[in-house]
C-alpha cells in the first residue's frame, strides 16, 4: 500500500511537527511508568527534530529519564582474523563521523542541556549496534518491548537505510555490512569532514530491515532538500519493500508516515520528468 506524504515548507516546521509528536509519546509513556524507544538515524535528515525536540523539552519541562536512543548503525573498522572470518570494531566514537558521537552530542546532550537537572537521558540509555555481537541488539531492543517510533530516512544515491545495502534482506538483523560504492560517496555529504571517498569507512554495521520491520510500532521517513528528489520518487511510489531501493520498508512497517518538504517534493518532480 502506497503511503500518503505529509508536505511541510520546510525542513524546521516539519523537524517542529515530528518533535512535538515525540514529546506527546514521551509524556504517555512517563504517565504509563514504561520506558519509550526513540529509534534514531545519524546525519541531516532527523536534524531539525532533534534540535525541535530539545526545545520542546525545555517548554513543557519533561523528565526524560525514561527515554532510551536506539542508533540504527555506526561504522567499524576490520580488527582481525581468524579460523572464523574477519573481526571488527567500532570507529574511534570522538571521530565527527562516528554514529555514536552524533547521538552523544547532537541528540543526548541538548536533552539534558534542555531538561532539569537529573530529569535527562542517563549515559547507559544511548544505544548502539557491537559488531562483536550483533545479534544482541535485536534481543535488546525486543526485551525492552521494541522500538515506539523508528525515525527512518533514505541514502539520495541509491536508498540505503542504516547501512542496509542494496538487495538486503526483507528479514535481516542487525549485523556487519560493507558499504555500498554510492553509500560511501553520499555519506561524504552527511559527513563534510570526510576529506574525500577514501576516508570513508567500508564496513558498517547496522540495524536490519527485518529489525526496522518487526521491532517498530510506528515509522516515519524523512526526506527534505532538493538532493532527495529521487529518493521522494521512489519512496512516494512504494507500495512495499523493493530491494533495488532499501529504504521503501517503510511502507511494510507499522502505522507508516512519509514527511517531505516542498523543496524535496519539487526535487522529484523535476527528476520524474527527466
Amino acid at each position: 500500500m502506497r503511503v500518503s506524504p505529509i508536505v511541510f515548507p520546510d525542513s524546521e516546521s516539519l523537524g517542529r511537527r515530528l518533535a512535538a509528536e515525540i514529546a506527546d509519546e514521551i509524556e504517555q509513556a512517563a504517565r504509563a511508568g514504561r520506558m519509550y524507544l526513540l529509534g534514531c538515524p545519524g546525519g541531516r535528515s532527523a536534524a531539525s527534530t532533534y534540535r525541535a525536540l530539545a526545545e520542546e523539552a525545555a517548554a513543557r519541562r519533561m523528565d526524560l529519564g525514561h527515554v532510551v536512543i536506539v542508533m540504527m548503525d555506526e561504522y567499524v573498522e576490520v580488527a582481525a582474523s581468524d579460523a572464523y572470518g574477519w573481526q571488527y570494531r567500532v570507529i574511534d566514537p570522538r571521530l565527527p563521523h562516528s554514529c555514536l558521537r552524533f547521538g552523544r552530542e547532537e541528540i543526548v546532550e541538548p536533552l539534558n542541556a534542555a531538561a532539569e537537572p537529573g530529569r535527562g537521558v542517563t549515559q547507559e540509555r544511548l544505544w548502539a549496534p557491537d559488531p562483536s555481537d550483533p545479534e544482541a541488539y535485536d534481543r535488546r531492543i525486543a526485551e525492552a518491548g521494541g522500538i515506539d517510533l523508528f525515525l527512518l530516512a533514505s541514502g539520495a544515491g541509491d536508498g540505503h537505510i542504516a547501512f542496509n545495502p542494496v538487495g538486503g534482506a526483507a528479514d535481516s538483523r542487525t549485523r556487519v555490512v560493507p558499504l555500498g560504492e554510492q553509500t560511501r560517496i553520499d555519506n561524504l555529504s552527511t559527513f563534510p569532514t570526510f576529506g574525500g571517498l577514501e576516508d570513508v569507512p567500508r564496513y558498517g554495521v547496522t540495524v536490519g530491515l527485518g529489525t526496522i520491520r518487526s521491532q517498530s510500532r510506528r515509522v516515519v521517513m524523512v526526506a527534505h532538500g532538493r538532493d532527495k528528489g529521487q529518493a521522494v520518487r521512489r519512496l512516494t511510489q512504494a507500495k512495499g519493500y523493493e530491494a533495488d531501493w532499501p529504504a521503501t520498508v517503510f511502507a511494510d512497517c507499522a502505522h507508516p508516515q512519509l514527511y517531505l518538504d516542498q523543496a524535496a517534493v519539487a526535487a522529484a518532480a523535476s527528476f520524474a520528468s527527466l
